[in-house]
C-alpha cells in the first residue's frame, strides 16, 4: 500500500459548505405561489431508498418546502441514522442563523419513515434513490404500482441510466420522469429533469413546477447515457483518479489546483470521498457499458481502494482521511 504524505484532512473540522446556493432560481414569492398550486395536486412526497444520503438529503428538500415527506427504507437501522443526520443538520442550520427554531420543527414534523412499502400508498409523488441497477430500480416501480394510487408520479434519481428502460418496470410508464438530485441534496439546487419516451407532456410539468416550488432550480436533459453532469464528471473523476494512480500530484494538490484554475468548490477527489468511492465504481460499471468510453471505465486504483474498504467520508478515510490519522491510497 502507497502513502500518500501530505495529503491528509482531518474532516472533522469540515461541513458541507453552501455548494450551489447562489445559484439563480425561483424567487421566494414565485416559490410561494408554485407551492400553493402544488398542494393541489401534490401534498405527500415518498423518498424510496431514504436511509442513504442522496434519499435523505432528497425528504429534506420535500419537508423544508412545506410537503409531507415519507421516508422508505428496508433498514430501520439506515433509517434511525439517516433522520438523526436529518436533524443534525438542521440544528447546525439554527446555530448559524440560517433557519429559526420555528421552522425547524415544522420540518422534523413533516417527516416520518417506514419499512413497508405499502406505507407510501397516499402519496402523489414518490423518488426512488436506490443503487444504480436497472432490475433493482424496475422491480422497485413494479411494487410501487400495486402500492401507490393510479395517480402518483414516480421518479427516478438515476443518474446514468436509462428513465425509458427504468419506466418499463411500471404499468405506467407514461407517469415515470428523471429528476436528478446533486449530491448534497439539501444544498444543491441543480435538478436534471429528463423524460422517457412515454413520459407524458402532464407528468413532465408536474414534476418540473414541484421541484420550482421546493427551491431548486430544474434543467431539461435528453434520455441520454449520464444526462448532463455524469456524462462530464465520471471521465472527470477518473481522470483525476488516473492522475493519482500515475503520481502526478498528491490529492491534495489536484484538488487544490482544480479549485483555484477552475473555480470549483470542491475538487474531484474531495467530491468522490463524498459520494463513496463504491458509488463511483457503480456509476462506471453502469455508464462504460453503454458508452464504450475508455474514460469511463472503472480505474485499477479505484478498484483496490474499494476492495480494502477506503470508501470515502462513509468509512472514515478514502482520497482523504476523516479520523485525524495520515491519508492513505492503495
Amino acid at each position: 500500500m502507497q502513502r500518500f504524505p501530505g495529503g491528509a484532512v482531518d474532516a472533522r473540522r469540515q461541513d458541507y459548505p453552501d455548494l450551489g446556493r447562489d445559484e439563480p432560481g425561483p424567487s421566494s414569492t414565485h416559490r410561494t405561489e408554485l407551492r400553493d398550486q402544488m398542494t393541489r395536486t401534490i401534498k405527500t412526497v415518498g423518498v424510496c431508498g431514504a436511509g442513504g444520503t442522496m434519499g435523505a438529503g432528497i425528504a429534506l428538500v420535500a419537508a423544508r418546502a412545506g410537503f409531507k415527506a415519507i421516508s422508505f427504507d428496508m433498514s430501520e437501522g439506515a433509517l434511525d441514522k439517516a433522520a438523526k443526520q436529518s436533524v443534525d443538520f438542521l440544528d447546525k442550520s439554527v446555530a448559524r442563523g440560517k433557519l429559526n427554531g420555528d421552522k425547524r420543527d415544522a420540518i422534523v414534523a413533516a417527516m416520518s419513515r417506514t419499512t413497508s412499502i405499502d406505507g407510501l400508498r397516499d402519496c402523489d409523488l414518490v423518488i426512488e434513490a436506490v443503487f444504480e441497477d436497472l432490475s433493482i430500480k424496475r422491480d422497485l416501480l413494479g411494487r410501487l404500482d400495486s402500492a401507490c394510487a393510479e395517480e402518483t408520479i414516480f421518479a427516478s434519481n438515476t443518474s446514468t441510466l436509462s428513465i425509458t428502460e427504468i419506466a418499463s418496470g411500471s404499468k405506467h410508464p407514461e407517469r415515470v420522469v428523471g429528476m436528478h438530485f446533486c449530491l448534497p441534496a439539501q444544498l444543491m439546487k441543480l435538478i436534471e429533469m429528463s423524460p422517457g419516451i412515454l413520459t407524458s407532456e402532464e407528468t413532465f410539468r408536474t414534476a418540473w413546477q414541484w421541484t420550482e416550488a421546493c427551491g431548486q432550480m430544474p434543467v431539461k436533459t435528453q434520455d441520454k447515457p449520464g444526462f448532463i453532469l455524469n456524462a462530464l464528471l465520471v471521465p472527470f473523476n477518473n481522470d483525476a483518479i488516473r492522475a493519482v494512480e500515475a503520481g502526478v500530484a498528491e490529492p491534495v494538490d489536484i484538488d487544490r489546483a482544480i479549485k483555484a484554475g477552475l473555480g470549483y468548490k470542491m475538487g474531484p477527489l474531495e467530491l468522490l470521498d463524498l459520494i463513496g468511492l463504491d458509488t463511483q465504481v457503480r456509476l462506471c460499471e453502469a455508464f462504460y457499458p453503454i458508452t464504450l468510453d475508455p474514460r469511463a471505465a472503472t480505474p485499477p486504483l479505484l478498484r483496490r481502494m474499494v476492495a480494502a474498504g477506503l470508501l470515502g467520508r462513509k468509512s472514515g478515510r478514502g482520497f482523504f482521511d476523516y479520523q485525524g490519522n495520515a491519508m492513505f491510497g492503495a
